[in-house]
């Protein structure tokens, strides 16, 4: 499945000169200047490819179904024409046309606010000529009004003449299990005919059951999947072989074989949008989100003085220039790379085949012999001692290569989908130059089973918890409930005529842990915003230093940004989540102003500002040793906290050296609970949320997975303390490009036994040994690739307690004693100022 992500677009055609817009049809001119645009754009994409023939699609429909004669440009630079006259829905008066009831922020105009609902089915017929055809279908799974849909009750199957493309999807679902507003589905099928029925079939299992679609994209495509009556340029994997795949046994060929894209990844390099593709209208994905574990190796660009040439074996319409132009490869450490594998993971459905294609291309003048890997696919050897130089000798520098690979995954009685990993290790026995890998493009598509289906099993339905209880019972009768529900709308009626366009509805009440302010208030206390007293800037919004109660309390005013629709969300957020908390190492809400459609929140004002400043690129004088134990073994506590004594617990999910704060006796209180989210019940691993936080940062776990765990805080955690220890950012473009990430750089160090040479030079006279290894020790664990091998944050608690322990006797000259596991925990409980704790385990959850 291919996900149309809601972000910016990099420098690749119309989108990187106009990120984010939306485009009408109201001005010609201007049309065409962006047309002229994508030309010149796309040309310069080109510059440094030879022999580059784009492919010209005989076929380019973009259907905006729903939507009324015209045309419209979506953010991509695609021109989409409403489905309504167009010739391609005959009887289309049978059909609803419907808009979303609600835009989600990020989700484009075009083609996902309009839908063409089906209650019964319904086929589209697309003139084409023969051959293979992209089919793309394009969903955004809200509810939909006149009249009302619900997407819930959506479940329906799509075909292309006897190819099965789903069964009882549900879009809601789908977008759901990988936390996506809308998603795209993309599909390969042959055309024998004239004519492309497509057609849509609500699930009759389900009699509120309708279909719906919001584009559809028809795009003519050359043969790009090899030919499956010549075997030699495919390699099985496991114990399969020709003989005993399908489409040999069928005596078919490839032309009769209907593909699902799975993934398409440039690797190395950001997402390639649709007019930077080399004709095809494909989008090819930034591939970080699936590199397994926190050994994300390093990513490059090709020497500009190499060309890509492509030849008759691989013309350019297998991949465009973009995707050879960046490659990732693990990096210029043998002792490291040897001790790893770097591995891609992608969920695929049980039950079919799929073609693996890796792209590769010789971007040096290098000889052979200079980087030899093997490839992995599940786990088996795909390929033994791969040189991409001696592969590519006859064709030269510059000339791409593929390999394909054929796996299948058969059905499982426990679950209904698999991880299918791909994995490259350097192959030591041609004695290389460098033991390193290197990748450019990885795609994996699924192949029809038997009988022409490529639908998978829906995902499960998540189960949401119920916000009301049903508690007017049978026996109650229908006055009461009368009676109680005219009760409900009086209520409403006076808090409506209270509210004055704020959305105090939407916020919990405050009354016992701060209060609500009025703007005038806070322009007193800020002297209306004033920009000398500004302390702060983050993704949220301006903090100020202010002064209320006339002056005798100072507080931190964080002021949000009145456009910022994710502001609006981190801002009922964080007044939830820090309503109901209470710790001495939590920062402390004071109260909130929502006047005027103001977003502030007020909190304890902290006169030491965050960890951060006090550790690089400040005028302060630099921290102790054991400050810094200190002040991480207070964020530890913190941290500790939300996953275990909170109810339910918390996971922060933005834990950074800016979010610790630090009081005037130098007390560490986490802070910024905007990303927060409640962590998963006894009964569950895991939240699926979409990817949220800070770069440098980020659990790969959870980037890659998009699951949240508390050890996702753990990870974080684990960066935080490489960043006291080495007084350095968790990410410096600035530096070699081995060393910018702190993670990976720091246990690079470790395990080669350097790590004294990243200490922050003010702390070399200052550390004992003990406590040094120690602390690097825990640390190293929050830095684990698996969250089931990371400590709970209790135990890393624990060990800074213990790093502390063994430092303060040697500062003192005295004898070192290891407190007993009961002890610490103990003295943790019951510190004095602590507030409120309802610690059970220090092992958390």
């Amino acid at each position: 499945m291919k996900i149309r992500s809601p972000i910016s677009v990099p420098n690749q055609g119309f989108s990187s000169l106009f990120p984010k817009m939306k485009i009408h049809m109201r001005n010609k001119t201007f049309l065409l200047l962006l047309f002229l645009l994508i030309v010149i754009t796309t040309s310069i994409n080109r510059t440094s490819a030879q022999n580059t023939t784009a492919y010209v699609p005989a076929e380019m429909i973009f259907l905006n179904c729903g939507a009324s004669e015209g045309n419209q440009a979506s953010q991509d630079g695609l021109i989409w024409e409403g489905d309504v006259g167009s010739g391609y829905a005959p009887g289309i008066q049978k059909t609803v046309s419907a808009t979303p009831s609600y835009q989600a922020s990020g989700v484009p105009t075009v083609p996902y606010m309009t839908a063409r609902i089906f209650q019964t089915p319904y086929t589209y017929f697309f003139p084409v000529t023969p051959g293979r055809k992209f089919v793309r279908l394009h969903f955004y799974p809200s509810d939909y009004t006149d009249p009302d849909f619900r997407a819930s009750n959506s479940y329906f199957s799509a075909s292309v003449g006897s190819y099965t493309l789903l069964n009882n999807f549900s879009a809601l679902l789908t977008a759901q299990a990988i936390n996506y507003d809308y998603i795209s589905k993309e599909f390969s099928v042959d055309i024998s005919s004239s004519i492309l029925n497509l057609t849509f079939t609500p699930s009759p299992s389900n009699k509120n059951a309708f279909a719906f679609v919001n584009g559809i994209e028809i795009v003519s495509m050359p043969q790009i999947f090899g030919d499956f009556n010549n075997f030699s340029n495919i390699t099985f994997i496991g114990s399969m072989n020709y003989m005993t795949f399908p489409q040999y046994i069928a005596l078919e060929t490839t032309d009769k074989t209907a593909f699902e894209t799975v993934a398409r990844l440039n690797v190395g390099g950001s997402t390639v949008y649709a007019m930077a593709d080399s004709g095809l209208y494909r989008e090819w994905d930034d591939d970080s989100m699936y590199i397994y574990g926190a050994r994300v190796g390093v990513t490059y660009t090709k020497d500009p003085n190499v060309t890509i040439r492509y030849s008759d074996t691989v013309p350019e319409y297998i991949a465009p220039p973009i995707v050879y132009s960046t490659a990732r490869s693990m990096g210029p450490q043998p002792s490291v790379n040897l001790n790893y594998n770097l591995a891609w993971i992608i969920p695929v459905d049980t039950g079919f085949y799929y073609l693996v294609r890796l792209h590769s291309v010789r971007s040096s003048t290098q000889s052979h012999n200079m980087r030899v890997f093997d490839i992995f696919i599940n786990n088996q050897t795909a390929k033994k001692g791969f040189d991409v130089i001696a592969y590519t000798n006859r064709g030269g520098i510059g000339v791409p290569i593929y390999l394909d690979f054929i796996v299948f995954f058969p059905n499982t009685s426990t679950s209904s989908q698999q991880d299918l990993w791909v994995a490259l290790h350097p192959n030591m026995s041609s004695k290389p130059v460098f033991y390193d890998v290197e990748l450019n493009g990885l795609e994996i598509f699924k192949l029809n089973d038997s009988n022409g289906n490529l639908a998978g099993p829906n995902p499960p339905m998540k189960v949401k918890q119920k916000h009301i209880q049903h508690f007017l019972a049978i026996g109650i009768g229908v006055p009461a409930a009368a009676l109680f529900i005219l009760l409900l709308l009086l209520m409403a009626l006076r808090r409506w005529r209270q509210e004055e366009k704020t959305i105090v509805a939407s916020l919990p009440s405050l009354s016992n842990q701060g209060r609500l302010f009025s703007i005038s208030d806070i322009k007193i206390a800020t002297t209306d915003f004033s920009e000398s007293l500004l302390i702060g800037v983050g993704g949220f919004g301006k903090v100020y230093r202010g002064e209320i109660d006339g002056g005798s309390t100072c507080v931190a005013v964080k002021r949000g940004n009145q456009l910022s629709g994710q502001g609006a969300h981190e801002f009922r957020t964080e007044i939830d989540m820090l309503s109901k908390l209470r710790h001495r190492h939590l920062v402390s809400l004071v109260g909130y102003c929502n006047e005027n459609d103001e977003m502030i929140l007020i909190y304890d004002y902290m006169a030491n500002g965050t960890l951060r400043d006090h550790l690089y690129k400040t005028q302060n004088p630099p921290l102790s040793w054991k400050q810094r134990l200190e002040i991480c073994i207070g964020a530890a506590r913190g941290f500790h906290y939300l996953h275990t004594g909170a109810k339910p617990g918390i996971i922060h999910r933005d834990v950074k050296t800016t979010n610790i704060l630090l009081d005037d006796k130098w007390v560490a209180k986490v802070s910024d609970f905007g990303l927060s989210k409640a962590a998963p019940e006894l009964d569950c691993t895991h939240v699926s949320t979409a990817v949220k936080g800070s770069f440098g940062y980020l659990d790969p776990e959870y980037y890659r997975k998009q699951r949240l765990t508390e050890k996702s805080d753990v990870y974080s955690f684990g960066v935080v303390l490489f960043e006291v220890l080495c007084g350095r950012p968790a990410l410096d473009r600035s530096l070699p490009d081995e060393q910018v990430i702190l993670a990976d750089w720091a246990l690079h160090c470790k395990r080669n036994g350097t790590i004294d040479h990243i200490i922050d030079p003010n702390l070399k006279d200052d550390i004992s040994p003990d406590s040094l290894e120690k602390f690097v020790e825990i640390a190293e664990k929050c830095l684990a690739g698996l969250g089931i091998e990371r400590p709970s944050m209790g135990d890393v608690l624990w060990n800074l307690e213990l790093a502390l322990h063994l430092h303060d006797p040697v500062e003192k000259g005295e004898p070192i004693s290891i407190p007993n596991y009961d002890g610490m925990m103990n003295s943790i409980v019951t510190t004095e100022d602590s507030v409120f704790s309802e610690l059970r385990s220090l092992k958390g959850r």
